[in-house]
């Protein structure tokens, strides 16, 4: 399969438009956690989306509490070195491992950032990381300055090629921006989630910042094969049993909305997947989408996504079915933009 490229902003990286999502094979016993995962699976799974020609990984020092970087690389000392990943991680999210289940403290403090790094480097088995991104705003009450300084000196040194924020809002980007060019956003954004495309996503546009944005299938919702006795049957600690999404009333505005992307897929014999996918890969100023599988059969359910171009009836039609379902928030309609990536 033919997965085109873009640039990543201004960084200097071209990815293509799909990206492997390391967050799930983190496993279980995390606050976050998806419940349990075999590691062969997944190394299976990011072995194989190499060769199906992506050619970047993202994760996270909190998936699974360090486990995930361990996974990627492991998988990644099983590829050759001439056909290896970009590896793009995150950090800033700090556990309290005797209580693995309380909400993670967002920590950007510069020790703590520098620390955090040099830890997932160490994980991963790489000497730098294509790609550094905090992971959410800090509530510690350090300073955006102080922290982005951090991530220049790491990038001076080599330990980074590229720094990039996650979860940002306007402010902090423009604060970001005044220290050292932003190369990278990742923000959610979805068919149910749309709201990045009003505000973080047009001002990334505009200062040649690149977007990588998350759970474009809404976290599994926008799947063919999805379904309330999905929800039902998901492991206890997986985190989703607790999110709004995945509860009613708004669970069935969200599977009436994927259903009502079938007939799309079936246009282009894709899955609905691939088409919540490429409906984000659409939006003016969307570099690429993170999208996470489990195993290569779940890879290969929404791949075709990276060579998909939605027609301007697709669009029409999803705007209405965003309408008709009242499924989600935020902008239903691509607006045009001075500056697209």
């Amino acid at each position: 399969m033919n997965i085109r490229k873009r640039p990543l902003g201004k960084s200097g990286l071209e990815i293509t438009r799909v990206g492997f999502g390391a967050w799930a094979i983190g496993g279980g016993g995390w606050a976050y956690g998806w419940g349990p995962q075999d590691d062969r699976a997944s190394i299976g799974a990011i072995t194989h989306a190499v060769t199906r020609g992506i050619n970047w990984v993202d994760t996270a020092a909190i998936y699974g509490y360090g486990h995930s970087e361990e996974v990627v690389g492991r998988a990644i000392k099983e590829i050759p070195a001439s056909e290896r990943p970009l590896i793009f991680t995150k950090g800033g999210m700090v556990p309290n491992l005797q209580k693995p289940y309380e909400e993670p403290q967002r920590n950007l403090q510069a020790a703590s950032i520098r620390s955090q790094a040099e830890a997932s480097l160490r994980r991963l088995g790489v000497d730098h990381l294509d790609l550094y991104q905090f992971h959410w705003p800090d509530e510690t009450g350090t300073p955006i300055e102080e922290s982005w300084g951090e991530m220049v000196r790491l990038i001076d040194e080599g330990k980074v090629r590229a720094g990039g924020v996650s979860n940002f809002g306007v402010e902090l980007l423009e604060r970001a921006e005044k220290i050292r060019h932003v190369d990278a956003l990742q923000p959610p954004f979805s068919l149910i989630h749309r709201r990045s495309g009003g505000d973080v996503i047009p001002w990334a546009a505009a200062h040649q910042t690149g977007v990588i944005v998350y759970s474009p299938m809404q976290s599994g919702i926008l799947t063919d094969s999805f379904s309330r006795e999905r929800v039902e049957k998901m492991a206890p600690d997986d985190w989703r049993r607790r999110n709004p999404e995945f509860n009613q009333p708004l669970l069935s505005r969200n599977l009436a909305l994927r259903d009502a992307l079938e007939p799309i897929a079936a246009r282009h014999c894709v899955s609905v997947s691939a088409v919540a996918i490429a409906w984000t890969l659409s939006w003016p100023g969307v570099t690429a989408a993170i999208v996470g599988a489990r195993s290569p059969e779940q890879l290969d359910g929404w791949i075709a996504a990276g060579g998909l171009e939605l027609t301007a009836q697709d669009l029409a039609e999803i705007a209405n079915a965003l309408e008709q379902t009242g499924a989600g928030n935020g902008p239903i309609r691509t607006v045009e933009l001075a500056v697209k990536s």
